[in-house]
């Protein structure tokens, strides 16, 4: 009993790192990145972006690395980023700092995501020539097909994930036959696959 009691104690002791092993930040709001954005952000003279900006750790991200939310101005980041690289995680972390920054500096304005508003952000956060996507190893997702369409006039086939609601056809054979307007010759035939 003594023996089960004291290999407890040795294996729960608290704050030492185990050897060989990354220390993980926890999940949830990280103060320290939240605190270097807001740093950030008054270097760049975005006072009401400073004082907001938040960033956490989201357990539920897979496949991306990061996402920024606006207006609420909130950076999530892939825990798994972590385990890749301390580089990987400073590059995801002002990659999506810098739509905060872009969309705080447009305003009302509406932007593109990774246009050129956001081309400017990376460049005053040190990071010109970011792209919009990553190739991290990161597991990719995908969604099965249910539903199948062909057009009755040229055969063109494509698979969806979601039933069309409506009727709906082939665009190309409506425009080349029709003049653009809907007919209903070329009306799409539906086929669920199993």
């Amino acid at each position: 009993m003594e023996e089960a009691t004291l290999q407890l104690q040795l294996s729960f002791k608290g704050g030492e790192r185990q050897e060989g092993r990354k220390q993980l930040r926890p999940l949830g709001k990280d103060l320290e990145l939240t605190n270097r954005a807001g740093r950030i952000c008054l270097e760049l003279g975005l006072n009401s972006l400073a004082h907001k900006v938040a960033v956490r750790w989201n357990a539920r991200m897979r496949s991306t690395a990061g996402r920024a939310t606006w207006p609420d101005a909130v950076v999530e980041l892939n825990p798994a980023l972590q385990a890749i690289s301390q580089d990987e995680t400073e590059r995801t972390f002002l990659h999506e700092l810098a739509h905060l920054v872009a969309y705080e500096r447009a305003g009302r304005r509406r932007i593109k995501p990774h246009g050129p508003e956001w081309r400017r952000a990376c460049c005053d956060l040190g990071i010109p020539g970011e792209k919009a996507g990553h190739n991290l190893p990161l597991p990719t997702r995908t969604i099965r097909r249910k539903w199948r369409y062909f057009c009755p006039g040229c055969w063109a086939v494509f698979d969806r994930v979601r039933r069309m609601t409506g009727t709906s056809a082939c665009y190309t054979c409506c425009l080349k036959h029709n003049g653009g307007a809907y007919d209903e010759r070329f009306r799409f035939v539906e086929k669920r696959i199993s």
